[in-house]
Formats: structure tokens, C-alpha cells, sequence
């Protein structure tokens, strides 16, 4: 937090008394008054402010100090004029009279009286007057006493409309769309700020302006852009940057769609083209294809006007990036002009699709350029945009853009942070679309899964909303493993990243066994597999265990765990979604995964936790929905629970499992249920039972916990009521049990407070089932008592009082 000297100035500020602060306010007042602003009046207003800001409760400066501040926003000193502007901030908003002062001389406007003017707005209302006045002031032709303010004037604007877009009339809207086409398409070719052509000769009367360059060095001969580059700049070319920095926005808030008011809006549109257009044709650059329409674009109304100079600004725009720039900052800006170029063009495309047509060969020639360098990746992304939204109306092929998105994308760029986080917003922005045009993108999810496992912070919310739609009934199996695999996936990663940075170690010399592992070709398909770009390419279940071995020592990896972290979340949405598209075929087939797949895991023992946990959750939740499953794989499930190993090592599992068996291997659950079947299963969970509490844990084992060895006594006594034959078995066991813990020699429980709450359980099932009907009533009710409609039975006793008292009161 705060150092103790930082601490001790806010608590100063806070606890400062009111005699105190007016004394300070005069003092300040006092140094106001000098011309020369000292450095004691900067730090006076510096510490006015930590006393404003430091109070939760807003104060109202004195009247004749306010003024003074608000005087100081039209200072040349822009020190001057953050601090004013941040003090005022923190006051009581200022009364209308000084606001409508500052609001009418737009001359005076700069970026801190700007954002004061928003912030102190109390309404809307007020943010309507502040915005008339604002529009009002771009009406005119700007002086140059004005022109300066302008570039003000309209990121407040820009501000006003993020915020609020309804306080911007239609007639607002339109003069403000007019003033954005004049600044687009119609700004000064001339460089500004004095640039001359040079020469001996040269003389305040000879000396000529030079024209705007292009990047690559070359004379612009078009209308200006935000590409063009000079010495200096016009403030109509200032405009025309900040015009197209809020063209996309200002597009999408108020030119989508069909307005209300079109005949009014064309009718002012038509007294301002007396004002503008003609200035524009006479002042307007070099004619080029691009811009051969401006003549008979000024007939349209003002929404398709804007849209036609969007769409000429943009082409112009990806003209002007296949010029080579000069230097490496104009490369990047040619990229993000790309990319914002195109996002205005599917913008206008979307809301006039016969432009699209027109669009499109610039779209797919700027594709063919670039796709071959993934230094453009980010661009390409809003070319995948336009072609998903409009390649169907344009009937063109885009399976070659979509192999470059979802397969090279994620393959080879995977450690961009950027570019992560723009192709998951993509995809979940265009899901529904993507979904519907593009089907395929599902079978590329092992590559798209990169990105969760590079960098799992930062992607596992998208994945969160992105998994429910990757899950399919052809994918959902190889889905499941490729969860389970994702910290090795997070590994192998890194080997790959450290493969290609790193020399090949010798022999004698200390390196990563992974690494080495990851450079063997013996190793080589393992390692391919998990970096494999499709689905359905094959698996590798088999061989699991070799791969966990050699990615032994990246399990302590910091990435790797994160990783594996999200791994339980993931699974959780996975299952919930599997049950809504698999069918019963599928289901069981996801069962003899999780039996497989809970031994075959990364070594990372809270890893494993996390998952036999969530396995365990989810095979209740799977047979509680399809209670036949434990009949079709009562072999399997026989099998796991035979097997007296998992009791120590996949305890978690293991309980489930065993509580299963014993709650819907019955004929009430499935038909098909045989007494062999129930014989076959007491038989082998008795096995398992005997001996674990016969013997001690094998070494370096922990004796089973109390929880397994209750659950298998409660499935044992579920069994033999269901098949009385059994009952004199399972009694006999309790009653042995009974005297071993009596004699204290267990070896197999250490804790007597777990020993006496077992023998209890006991104790407890062994009196149930000396009444045979009893026990089966108990242990295996039927259904309509687990599942009771109380709420819905008139006959109960409940309902019948509660209709007798409700009847009483009535007749009160």
C-alpha cells in the first residue's frame, strides 16, 4: 500500500481542521494574484488537492478561488492546467453561470476543461446543453482563433457518446456526421507548420508549401489520411486523425440501422452541402479511383453519405499499406490502420450489403499478402471477421482463411499474449456465427487449447464460455483425454519453445531430460500427438505412462501447475454439458475413461486430488441419470473395485465407485439385474473388505480411511437384502469385527474415535438385517419414497389441516 511518510501526508490532509483549510484558501487566493506563478503556488495547489481527495465528503471552494482555478484552465502552462482541472474535479460542480462562461468560448477549450465539463455534467440534461454547444461550435466554418479548439472539441465529443449516446439529437448527429465526411475526405494536402521546399533563394515571398508524403517517401496524390506523414500538420489533418480514431464508434452508435427522422436529416444536410460541399470540391485533392464517386455521392442523405466516405477512407487506407515504409514505427502503424480499416469496412458492409461487393477484392488481395506472414496476424483477424460476416453473400471460399485462424494461429503463436486474447474474444463474440457457417472450427479445438495451456490465468474465462460448444457427441471422448492431458500439453509447450532457443546439450553436460526426450525421435509421436492441431488424428492411452515419466521433472514447472489448476473447473463444465448431447453409449463409454484415465495423470498430487474428486462427483451424477450404466459395465466397475490397490491409492474414486454398486445393482434400477450379478459383486467387495481389515497397510501407505471401509459394509448389507442367501455372510463378518476391536489389535485403523464410529456402523447394519423386509425397506426403498410428491398428494395428512385451518380463517 502507502509508505509511512505517504500515509502520514493523507492523514494530515484528512484531520485538517476548517480555520485551518480557510486560512490555507486565502493564502492561495493571496499568491493567485502575482503574475509569475511560483513553485510554492504549485505545490500549494498540489496539496489542495490531496486535501480535496482525501475527504470522503465533497467541499465547495470559496467563490473568488474557484474562479481563479477556473481561469487557470486556459493557462499556457499545461502544469497549470492538469492541477486546476484535477482540483475542480473534486469540488462541488460550479455554479451554471461559470460553466456556461467556459461552455461558450469553445476558444478557450482544451483536453483538462473537457473533461472537467463532462465530469461536473449532473445529468443528462445537462450533458445534452453541454453537447449542443459543443456541435454548435463545429457548425461554422472554424476561424483560426477556434481551429485549435476544435481538436478538442471532438474527443469530448467522442467521450460524451461513449458515455451517453441518446444525448446527441438527430440534427446533432447529422451536423456532426457532415463535419466528419469534410475532415475525412476533404483535409489539406499541404504539410503545415512552415514547411517549405527549401533553397538559396528562398524568402518569406517565394517560399511554397510542400505537399503530404506517403510512408514509402513518395508525393501523396490523394486526399489526405492518417497515413500520410509530413513535417507538420494542418489542423484539418489533425481532424481527419482524430475523425477516423472515432469513425468505427460513432458508426456503430449511430448509423446502424434505419433512423426515423430521414427527411429531416436530409433537409439539413442539404442547407449545410451550400456551406461545404462546395468549398470541398474547390479545396478537395487529387481525384483517384477511390474517390471518382464524390460528386454524385453529395446527393446521398447523410447516413449513406458517411458510409460511401468511410468506405473510400478505408480503401484508401489499404492502398496506401502496400507501400514499404521507412521506418519500423510506421510498420506498426500501418498494421493497426489495417486492422481498423477493415473493421469500418465490415461495419459499413454490414449496413449496406451491396458495398460488399466493392469491398471484397481489396478484402482477399490483402489476405493473399498477408497470410503468409504471421508477423500480421492480428490484422488478419479482422479479415476473418468480414469474411465470416459477409463471405456467404459474396460467395467465396473461405476454408483457406479459417486453416490460417484455427490452425496456424494457435500452433505457432501461441505465447502472444495479444493475440491469445484477440482470436478467444473472436471466438466467443462469433460463436452462434461460427457455429452455424463454420462447423468445422470444433475438430480444431486440441490447438485451440494452446492458448488455455500457455497461459491458463488468463485464458480459462473465455474457456469457460468457449467449452460447452466444443463438446460434441463425436468429440466429447477425445475432449475428456485432451483435459486430462492439458498440463503435459503445458509442458511439451515449453520444450518446444526451449528446443528452439536452446543449443543441443552434450552428452556430459547437465541439460533437461525432457528436452532431450522431446529431441529423441523415439519420443517424437508421443510429443506430436499432444501438440496435434486436429482432433480425431488417433491417442495415445497406451503409452501414457512413458510420457508422464519423461515429463517427471516438469511437474514442478510454475506453468504446468497453473495449469493443471484449471484443469478441475474445465471438467466440471465438460461433464455438465457431456450428459445434455451424449447418448447412454457414449456415457458408458466416459465411465471406463474416468476408471482408466484416474491411475494415467501427470505426477502432480494435488492434481490428482482435484480430479478423483471431480471423477467422483460426476459417476454419481452419471448413474443417478442412467442407473443401467452399472449394469452394462458392471465388469469393469467389478473390476476397479476389486482391485485393493485403488483402496489406498484412488481412495476418493474408489469410495464412489463402491457406493454405486451397492446403491443400483438391483433389480428396482435395471431390470437385467440377476442374483449371479448381485452374488458376483458381494463376493468381490467382500474379498476386498477382508483383507484390508485383516492385514496392515502395505508399506509406505497410509491405512484406509474410515470413510472406504463404512461404505463397503453399507454395499455389502444393500446386497444381501436384495439376496437373503447372503445375509448369514455379511453377519458373520460384523460379528468378527466386532470381537477384533474389541481384542485392540487393528492394525488396519490407528485412530479409536474411527474405530468405534466403524464397529458402530456395524453394529447398525448387522440388527437391520435380522429382519430381512426391514432391511430391504430400509437400505433399498423403493422409488416413490426416494423421490416423495408430498406437495402434490391430497390424501396426506399435511394438506388436509393446512385446508381445515385455512377454511377456519376464511369464515372469521
Amino acid at each position: 500500500m502507502y509508505s509511512h511518510a505517504s500515509e502520514s501526508l493523507i492523514k494530515q490532509a484528512r484531520e485538517i481542521q476548517e480555520s485551518e483549510l480557510l486560512k490555507f484558501y486565502s493564502r492561495l487566493a493571496k499568491l493567485f494574484q502575482v503574475k509569475e506563478l511560483s513553485h510554492e503556488t504549485l505545490d500549494s495547489l498540489q496539496r489542495l488537492h490531496l486535501i480535496l481527495s482525501a475527504n470522503k465528503f465533497t467541499r465547495k471552494l470559496p467563490s473568488d478561488l474557484q474562479q481563479r482555478l477556473l481561469l487557470l484552465l486556459s493557462s499556457p502552462a499545461e502544469q497549470l492546467q492538469v492541477l486546476s482541472s484535477a482540483v475542480l474535479r473534486e469540488t462541488l460542480p460550479s455554479s451554471g453561470e461559470e460553466l456556461n462562461s467556459i461552455q461558450e468560448n469553445i476558444s478557450q477549450l482544451n483536453t483538462h476543461t473537457a473533461s472537467l465539463l463532462i465530469s461536473q455534467a449532473g445529468s443528462k440534461a445537462e450533458l445534452s446543453s453541454l453537447c449542443a454547444r459543443l456541435v454548435h461550435g463545429l457548425e461554422g466554418r472554424p476561424s483560426e482563433g477556434t481551429a485549435r479548439s476544435l481538436m478538442f472539441t471532438l474527443p469530448a465529443l467522442k467521450s460524451i457518446v461513449t458515455l451517453s449516446p441518446e444525448c446527441l439529437t438527430e440534427e446533432h448527429v447529422t451536423i456532426l456526421s457532415q463535419r466528419i465526411i469534410d475532415w475525412l475526405r476533404y483535409a489539406s494536402i499541404v504539410q503545415g507548420g512552415g514547411a517549405s521546399s527549401g533553397g538559396f533563394f528562398t524568402g518569406p515571398r517565394s517560399r511554397q508549401p510542400l505537399p503530404t508524403a506517403e510512408l514509402d517517401g513518395s508525393v501523396s496524390g490523394d486526399f489526405f489520411t492518417v497515413l500520410c506523414v509530413g513535417q507538420g500538420f494542418t489542423e484539418d489533418q489533425w481532424m481527419n486523425v482524430y475523425s477516423f480514431s472515432m469513425l468505427r464508434r460513432w458508426l456503430l452508435t449511430y448509423h446502424s440501422g434505419s433512423s426515423s427522422t430521414v427527411d429531416a436529416a436530409n433537409r439539413l444536410q442539404l442547407s449545410l452541402s451550400h456551406s461545404y460541399d462546395d468549398r470541398s470540391e474547390v479545396d478537395g485533392s487529387v481525384v483517384s479511383m477511390v474517390s471518382a464517386t464524390s460528386s454524385s455521392s453529395r446527393l446521398l442523405p447523410p447516413k449513406e453519405r458517411l458510409r460511401e466516405k468511410a468506405f473510400q477512407y478505408c480503401q484508401r487506407l489499404i492502398e496506401q499499406c502496400d507501400r514499404k515504409a521507412q521506418k519500423k514505427a510506421d510498420t506498426e502503424l500501418q498494421k493497426a490502420c489495417m486492422a481498423e480499416a477493415v473493421c469500418i469496412l465490415d461495419c459499413v458492409c454490414i449496413e449496406e450489403p451491396s458495398l460488399v461487393f466493392r469491398a471484397f477484392p481489396s478484402i482477399k488481395a490483402l489476405f493473399g499478402r498477408l497470410s503468409s506472414d504471421l508477423s500480421f496476424a492480428r490484422v488478419l483477424l479482422p479479415v476473418a471477421q468480414f469474411y465470416l460476416n459477409h463471405g456467404e453473400l459474396a460467395a467465396v471460399d473461405c476454408e483457406s482463411v479459417w486453416k490460417l485462424v484455427f490452425g496456424r494461429f494457435p500452433a505457432e503463436l501461441f505465447s502472444d499474449p495479444f493475440l491469445s486474447h484477440e482470436l478467444l474474444r473472436f471466438l466467443r463474440l462469433n460463436l452462434e456465427n461460427l457455429q452455424l457457417r463454420v462447423p468445422e472450427f470444433i475438430r480444431f479445438f486440441p490447438n485451440l487449447l494452446k492458448f488455455l495451456a500457455w497461459d491458463s490465468t488468463a485464458a480459462v474465462e473465455d474457456f469457460v464460455d468457449l467449452l460447452p460448444s466444443l463438446v460434441t457427441e463425436g468429440t466429447a471422448v477425445e475432449m475428456l483425454h485432451t483435459l486430462l492431458d492439458l498440463p503435459c500439453l503445458s509442458a511439451t509447450l515449453v520444450l518446444q519453445l526451449r528446443s528452439m532457443s536452446l543449443p543441443i546439450s552434450e552428452p556430459s553436460s547437465r541439460g533437461l531430460m525432457s528436452l532431450d526426450a522431446f529431441r529423441n525421435p523415439a519420443f517424437r509421436g508421443l510429443f506430436l500427438f499432444l501438440l496435434r492441431v486436429e482432433s480425431g488424428s488417433g491417442h495415445t492411452i497406451d503409452r501414457l505412462s512413458t510420457l508422464h515419466d519423461l515429463l517427471a521433472e516438469a511437474a514442478n514447472w510454475p506453468r504446468v501447475v497453473r495449469c493443471a489448476q484449471a484443469v478441475p473447473l474445465l471438467l466440471h463444465i465438460y461433464f455438465n454439458t457431456v450428459v445434455t448431447v451424449a447418448d447412454e453409449k457414449l456415457l458408458a463409454h466416459l465411465v471406463l475413461v474416468m476408471l482408466e484415465r484416474s491411475s494415467l495423470l501427470i505426477n502432480i498430487p494435488s492434481f490428482h486430488k482435484d480430479v478423483h474428486r471431480v471423477f467422483s462427483s460426476h459417476l454419481l451424477k452419471l448413474c443417478k441419470l442412467r442407473p443401467s450404466l452399472v449394469v452394462d459395465q458392471s465388469h469393469e466397475l467389478l473390476e476397479f473395485a476389486g482391485t485393493t490397490a485403488n483402496v489406498y491409492s484412488k481412495e476418493e474414486v474408489y469410495t464412489h465407485v463402491v457406493w454405486v454398486l451397492g446403491e443400483y445393482l438391483s433389480a428396482s434400477s435395471d431390470s437385467r439385474c440377476s442374483v449371479t450379478l448381485i452374488t458376483s459383486c458381494f463376493e468381490t467387495l467382500e474379498a476386498v473388505l477382508f483383507e484390508i481389515t485383516s492385514s496392515a497397510p502395505p508399506p509406505g501407505t497410509l491405512c484406509p480411511a474410515p470413510k472406504v471401509i463404512t461404505t463397503l459394509m453399507s454395499a455389502l448389507a444393500k446386497l444381501a437384502s436384495r439376496s437373503h442367501d447372503l445375509i448369514p455372510r455379511v453377519s458373520l463378518f460384523f460379528s468378527k469385527l466386532r470381537t477384533v476391536a474389541r481384542s485392540g489389535l487393528v492394525p488396519w485403523c490407528t485412530d479409536e474415535d474411527d474405530l468405534i464410529a466403524i464397529v458402530t456402523r456395524g453394529e447398525e447394519l448387522w440388527s437391520l438385517l435380522k429382519a430381512p423386509g426391514v432391511a430391504q425397506s430400509v437400505l433399498t426403498p423403493p422409488p416413490h419414497i426416494i423421490t416423495p410428491r408430498w406437495h402434490r398428494d391430497t390424501n396426506l395428512a399435511l394438506p388436509l389441516q393446512l385446508r381445515v385451518l385455512t377454511r377456519l380463517t376464511h369464515s372469521q
